[in-house]
């Protein structure tokens, strides 16, 4: 089965990707903040991380750096799930490995679905 992590602080917006990515058959597990998600990473394991960037007490950005440090987490594939317009994302994202930049607004949770689907080729 394969797994995903959601790190992402609006709880309505977690619980409907959570339920859309578990009607699809994906193990799902979320964490609110920056700081709880590097934590479940490393316990989990995930073969992706759906990452919100403005969360509180660490945000996306801090986490991903912290992530990256691991062996376990240098070449774990991410997206970017945010409101943030690609152009008021931070530089960094790119120079942190993310894959992809999805805008919540643009995308349907169907459709982030299946662009996981086609990074993990799944």
């Amino acid at each position: 089965m394969t797994k995903i992590a959601i790190i992402e602080d609006d709880p309505t917006i977690s619980q409907m990707y959570r339920m859309k990515f578990e009607a699809d058959g994906f193990d799902v597990r979320m964490a609110d903040d920056g700081e709880r998600g590097v934590a479940l990473v490393e316990s989990f394991r995930p073969d992706i991380i759906l990452l919100d960037i403005q969360m509180p007490r660490m945000n996306g950005v801090e986490a991903l750096t912290e992530i990256r440090k691991y062996e376990w987490g240098k070449n774990l594939p991410v997206l970017i799930l945010t409101n943030l317009g690609e152009e008021e994302a931070p530089n960094e994202l790119k120079e942190l490995g993310v894959i992809q930049y999805i805008v919540k607004a643009d995308l349907t949770p169907k459709q982030v679905v299946e662009k996981v689907k086609v990074t993990l080729a799944v």
